[in-house]
């Protein structure tokens, strides 16, 4: 979807003039509820369900293919690997379970550490010249992703706040300058 023109030269300024750090009701419902997967360190099919819930419910008759005890032995397996790489294939591995679902499982159970991946923010990311691929933000590949991702951290640092502090902030400002609507339906 195209954007208006911006009227910021640097993503830094862009997001120092937006920055949120208030998480939005529903969203922070899902944290909370989720929350206990974290320290258990896998979620349970009802958990992932509430997450797909949460990103695509279009997904969710995907979602329900997988094993309640599939979905526990590969969550605990992303959950535990500290790899990047890792995290995202395991998760990639469940049915219904893309590139954009997987940031959606991690960022519901760890906010600080990662944003979800989503068309609209990396459409932001582009316009801004922050990403030099995949200009329709569909699509994402692990390179992708973890740009994506490196990008959230570096400015989470900067203003001290969490990864997905900064991801709802692009996604704000997304609907902002948008023109148009994402789908057409």
């Amino acid at each position: 979807m195209p954007l208006k023109k911006l009227p910021y030269k640097r993503l830094q300024h862009l997001i120092g003039i937006h920055l949120s750090t208030k998480e939005w009701s529903p969203t922070q419902r899902v944290i909370d509820e989720l929350s206990r997967s974290r320290k258990r360190g896998y979620l349970t099919k009802p958990e992932l369900v509430k997450v797909c819930r949460w990103k695509s419910p279009r997904a969710i008759k995907h979602i329900r293919r997988n094993r309640a005890d599939t979905i526990k032995n590969i969550t605990r397996a992303a959950f535990a690997t500290r790899s990047e790489q890792k995290k995202l294939s395991q998760l990639t591995s469940l049915y219904g379970v893309s590139v954009p679902m997987a940031s959606s499982i991690l960022m519901l159970t760890n906010p600080t550490r990662y944003g979800v991946i989503d068309i609209r923010v990396w459409q932001l990311l582009y316009k801004m010249g922050a990403v030099k691929t995949n200009a329709d933000g569909m699509g994402f590949d692990f390179k992708q992703w973890y740009r994506y991702l490196m990008i959230l951290r570096y400015f989470a640092n900067k203003y001290k706040v969490g990864a997905r502090d900064v991801e709802r902030t692009l996604f704000g400002v997304h609907t902002l300058y948008q023109k148009g609507t994402l789908y057409n339906h």
